[in-house]
């Protein structure tokens, strides 16, 4: 949990290293000791030992190495009365133990407690002390080197970097090595540290937890701090990874340690207040926060949301020194709140160690309570005397304050495991079995393998890696009235659950920083609204985008999101573009005003054609009605009324049937209508030239010929519509492309050729007629039909040519608007052409409808 401190460059330490001894070969090597012997601060004889190892003392003093002689041991100094509260939690369950009858009963656990003063080196030093032993009389005894350690188990230490010095070098003897704050997911690598072991739960659980955290409260743009150490490193690596994963993006990461110099930490400041992020996450140890933490109070840095591991968030001396409210409002990680009874009592009453007249708790009761044992004129400095009888329930001071009591447990828990362990391999039942030979290794095995509950009801066990189950509280920084800091609990974390339900957060009011109560929002770029999709900025992290609207026919519907998905194709995007909705069907309807314009003009058309064919009919036995074969003008009347009808078949929603009819029967009504215009012009040509001396064709052109004719004509055009119904029919077709947020409901040709074939054979009709009408207009008559068959022809042609690249070029239902109009235009063409200036002769100049007007001879005009 704590940081890395500098190795002394004293290379003592490793002359430490007592396994040792003389090789002789044939003989015991016998045990002789070297170097300075290690006391311990605080010890306790007992059948079977334990050892602890703690930082009393949170530094020492430096000192100038003249490498003239051997260098002094450290002098340690800063007092850290959290270690005197973990090192008594040791003694109470030790002490607990030793009264119980039920475990361990008829043996008794002693100790040994060592002071590192925050080194590394010292906390190798002491750990081999501790394996080795330091009695005096081995030099001069001849027992053998080959003792069993001086203890059976070491709990310790606080930090993560120091466990894993002394681990690495402790491995090889397979002594238990216990740990209740020591974090660094490292410490789970058994191929490293083989008897490492820990009640406290590993950072790789803590990282991806806090990682959670952040991303249940919508935070993707954070800062990161960390110690510069094995813990912030490895912790905040893991954040990272799994930040990462999650889609949250750091603004920056920066490592700090307390020790650092003044522009190193000025720089992390800045940058801190240059930043965009509103939330910082940090994965520091206590005293690397109360550090930095005056250094933010210096520059009135508040504001911030922080984000915060266990080693800090739960501290109440951390509280304590944020007299800035720099703090207030933080969210984290802390081990599940525990309750011991009477350790509260035992760790206050100090009274018996003080008694024992060790040095170091002289030292501990004068900076407790700010006096002197002892006290001389020449030191007065107006310090009181102390009477040793000072009491601690009067006191405000860190070491009264019990918020560390989940620490605490895990010291409880970690000597009660060992306890456990011994008691299997004794075998004890109502007595243990002295006789057997206590190895590490196989104490090792067994405090792995435990499984008990405590006597308040904590199920203690390891897993693989020697780490227990990891449980976190959410822990929230709430200030009260008073200007104290209330940690509360928020919500709870549980890896062992299922990934949706690890995080749990209770309907509790949060504070959050400057005690709003609104969630901060940190974010490089506000959330894409639904109808847009994110595109990353260039040069900038995933977190940083731009909105953009979805394109047509594309929708998004969630926040957020990353791509814009195309509707389905009967589907098209709604205004904002965040639905889809079903596009609306088009095709050429009887209700709106085109249709219906349409559906009166074919109407009108065929009431024309009635028309005609009843003043016909009613002056049927008029010259001009029985000129050039009055039974085809009758056929023509009557296929020009199926042309204007046939007309009605391309209006409404088309059909199997109707697209089947409509192109089939606009091709045989037009062929028979071509057919009868081409047999009237075929009579006007034979006529004339009957009239010419010895011509005998018009045997040739008789009324059999002029029917057959006209039913050869449009038998073949029925075969080519057959062989187009038969082969690839007109279908009806759902058209996505014409026009993109509407359905156009069309026919479909199914046989392109059969359509082309069908308008090409009607096409070849019309101009074979044209042609021949052309070179009849001139004869001399007075009434000269073929000069309006070749007018109507000339409609007829110039109708059609223009409507191909109108009909191609017309989207949707205005192309089946312009096949009508060609076929009306074409019909009243025809109607208009041929049979309105007959209807005029009969109806106004009656005096020209008859047989000698009709037969006299006129000059011809040039047409």
């Amino acid at each position: 949990m704590m940081p890395t401190q500098k190795w002394p460059e004293q290379g003592w330490a490793l002359l430490q290293l007592l396994l040792v001894t003389s090789f002789s070969q044939g003989e015991e090597p016998l045990c002789s000791r070297r170097g300075d012997p290690e006391n311990p601060q605080l010890s306790k004889d007992g059948d079977i030992i334990l050892g602890g190892i703690f930082s009393f003392h949170s530094t020492w003093k430096d000192k100038e190495e003249t490498y003239t002689h051997k260098p002094l041991p450290l002098e340690c100094t800063g007092l850290n009365f959290r270690e005197f509260q973990i090192a008594q939690a040791m003694l109470f369950a030790i002490e607990q133990i030793n009264n119980r009858t039920d475990l361990l009963p008829g043996i008794s656990l002693g100790y040994k407690m060592y002071d590192t003063c925050g080194s590394i080196a010292r906390s190798v030093r002491v750990a081999l002390a501790l394996a080795n032993g330091n009695e005096i009389s081995i030099a001069q005894s001849e027992a053998p080197c080959t003792r069993p350690a001086q203890v059976q188990a070491i709990m310790g230490e606080t930090s993560s970097s120091p466990c894993m010095a002394t681990a690495t070098v402790m491995g090889p003897f397979y002594i238990p090595m216990i740990s209740y704050f020591a974090t660094c997911a490292c410490l789970s690598d058994k191929t490293k540290y083989p008897s490492f072991l820990r009640t406290i739960p590993s950072d790789y659980y803590q990282s991806r937890a806090l990682a959670q955290l952040v991303k249940h409260f919508g935070w993707t743009w954070v800062g990161a701090i960390r110690t510069n150490d094995d813990y912030g490193n490895n912790g905040m690596a893991t954040f990272t990874e799994t930040a990462q994963q999650l889609g949250i993006c750091l603004e920056y990461s920066v490592s700090f340690f307390r020790t650092d110099p003044p522009n190193k930490i000025q720089n992390i400041i800045e940058t801190i207040k240059h930043s965009t992020s509103k939330v910082i996450v940090a994965f520091l140890s206590y005293l690397d926060m109360d550090v930095l933490m005056n250094k933010l109070s210096q520059d009135n840095l508040t504001g911030y949301q922080w984000v915060g591991s266990e080693s800090w968030i739960f501290d109440s001396q951390t509280a304590e020194m944020d007299q800035h409210h720099i703090l207030d409002g933080a969210i984290g990680l802390a081990i599940p709140k525990a309750y011991v009874s009477d350790m509260k009592e035992f760790i206050l009453d100090v009274k018996p160690l003080i008694s024992s007249g060790t040095k170091m708790f002289t030292e501990f009761w004068e900076t407790l309570f700010s006096c002197k044992f002892n006290q001389s004129n020449a030191s007065a400095e107006n310090q009181r005397e102390c009477t040793g009888h000072e009491d601690l329930n009067e006191l405000q001071h860190g070491f009264t304050d019990m918020s560390l009591m989940p620490i605490f447990n895990n010291v409880y828990k970690g000597v009660y495991a060992v306890a456990h362990a011994l008691h299997n391999i004794l075998g004890c039942n109502e007595t243990c079995n002295y006789k057997v030979q206590l190895d590490p290794f196989i104490i090792l095995q067994h405090t792995r393998s435990v499984k008990f509950r405590t006597m308040e009801g904590d199920e203690v066990y390891f897993n693989e890696n020697g780490d227990p189950p990891a449980r976190y509280e959410i822990i929230n920084w709430q200030p009260t009235e008073k200007g104290i800091v209330d940690f509360v609990t928020v919500g709870l974390y549980d890896a062992s659950l299922y990934a949706d339900k690890q995080l749990s957060l209770q309907n509790k009011s949060l504070i959050w920083a400057q005690n709003s109560k609104q969630v901060p929002v940190s974010v490089c770029s506000e959330k894409c609204p639904p109808g847009t999709c994110k595109v990353l900025q260039k040069g900038k992290p995933v977190c940083c985008y731009d909105c953009i609207r979805c394109a047509e026919g594309e929708i998004s519907n969630t926040t957020d999101s990353v791509i814009c998905v195309k509707c389905p194709p009967e589907f098209w995007s709604n205004d904002r573009r965040d639905a889809c909705v079903k596009k609306k069907p088009e095709f050429l309807s009887y209700e709106e005003i085109m249709g219906a314009l349409l559906t009166a003009a074919s109407l009108f058309g065929t009431c024309m054609t009635a028309v005609v064919a009843l003043i016909f009919f009613r002056h049927r036995k008029t010259p001009i009605v029985r000129a050039n074969n009055s039974e085809l003008s009758f056929l023509l009347l009557f296929s020009l009324t199926l042309c204007f009808l046939c007309s009605l078949t391309f209006i409404g929603q088309p059909s199997e049937w109707s697209c089947m009819l409509r192109h089939t029967a606009f091709g045989i009504t037009f062929v028979l209508c071509i057919s009868c215009v081409l047999g009237k012009t075929m009579v006007v040509l034979m006529a004339f030239r009957a009239s010419l001396p010895g011509s005998n064709v018009m045997k040739w052109f008789g009324p059999t010929q002029q029917r057959l004719s006209v039913l050869v004509f449009t038998l073949i055009q029925v075969v080519i519509c057959i062989l187009w119904l038969t082969i690839s029919p007109p279908f009806p077709f759902k058209n996505f492309q014409v026009i993109k947020d509407k359905i156009i409901l069309e026919c479909a040709l199914g046989s392109t050729l059969g359509f082309w074939a069908v308008l090409g054979y009607i096409g070849v009709l019309a101009t074979f007629c044209f042609i021949l009408a052309f070179l009849a207009r001139k004869l001399p008559d007075n009434f000269n039909e073929a000069k309006f068959i070749t007018f109507s022809m000339l409609i007829f042609c110039a109708v059609w040519i223009t409507f191909i690249p109108a009909y191609v070029s017309s989207p949707g239902k205005f192309s089946v608007a312009v096949e009508i109009f060609a076929i009306l235009a074409s019909s009243f063409g025809l109607l208009i052409c041929i049979f309105i200036p007959k209807c005029y002769i009969i109806l106004l100049r009656p005096e020209k409808n008859t047989k000698k007007n009709m037969m006299g001879k006129v000059a011809p005009k040039n047409f």
